[in-house]
């Protein structure tokens, strides 16, 4: 067990207790809660105001948290890079699967690869860092599309190009809201050789610590390699994989 400082574990456990009190709390309440002498509890919330994490209000003598932890907090995440954060864990996805992993983000009616991790095969995927997709016919498009209103879902079918890609390619509005809801409910979506022909795809999205879409990620194949019995194991391990990096840009469900 590694060694604890106790001035900073105490520290932490006020910052903590405060937290959860908007309005406050006198230096009686937090020592009961924190089971410490008041005059240990003094010194410490004396510390704390001189650093700027605790303030305390003149009228009631209460003390409160400022936006200190807020504003530290915020400037670990807006220095955060998706393609940083999700990296590790999409190599890792593509060795556990032994398909291409993507990672994608949206831009406009279209989505646009940001990485790929491919493994060592005979067969290889057209598909490239900077390669734009619809997003009506791929698995990540539609898993981005069933996060969305129903107002958002029709302005981007209206100002898509909608094609018979394949004849599995889902052209019929009502048809897609109907995929899209099912989607919703198991968290993934499937590119059932929707875009081309001989590929599978499993995709779902990922979201950052304003509980916003931020990108997708997929697991494509083959349908020789990719098979069917395959897509239970894959989806667990993509939304498992998709939920660590949501967690690792601070979205908190």
């Amino acid at each position: 067990m590694q060694e604890i400082v106790q001035s900073v574990d105490r520290s932490l456990s006020i910052i903590e207790v405060l937290s959860d009190y908007e309005n406050g709390l006198g230096i009686t309440e937090i020592s009961e809660k924190v089971n410490l002498h008041k005059s240990t509890v003094y010194r410490l919330l004396a510390t704390l105001i001189y650093k700027g994490y605790v303030k305390q209000n003149q009228n009631n003598s209460k003390y409160s948290l400022t936006l200190k932890l807020f504003e530290l907090g915020n400037k670990k995440v807006e220095n955060m890079s998706l393609t940083t954060v999700a990296l590790p864990y999409l190599r890792n996805l593509m060795e556990k699967t032994n398909e291409v992993v993507h990672l994608v983000v949206r831009d406009g009616i279209e989505m646009v690869y940001v990485f790929k991790a491919e493994p060592q095969k005979t067969i290889r995927m057209y598909s490239s860092i900077g390669k734009r997709i619809p997003m009506y016919c791929t698995s990540v498009g539609k898993a981005m599309m069933s996060q969305m209103t129903e107002k958002e879902v029709d302005m981007i079918w209206q100002q898509s190009n909608i094609k018979k890609l394949t004849d599995k390619t889902i052209t019929d509005i009502g048809d897609m809201k109907k995929n899209l809801k099912e989607i919703r409910r198991k968290g993934y979506a499937i590119d059932e050789q929707e875009n081309e022909i001989g590929i599978r795809c499993i995709g779902t999205v990922i979201k950052d610590y304003k509980g916003e879409l931020c990108g997708a990620i997929s697991i494509s194949g083959s349908i020789l390699t990719f098979t069917t019995n395959k897509v239970n194991d894959f989806s667990n391990w993509i939304l498992e994989c998709a939920n660590t990096i949501s967690k690792e840009l601070g979205y908190r469900d």
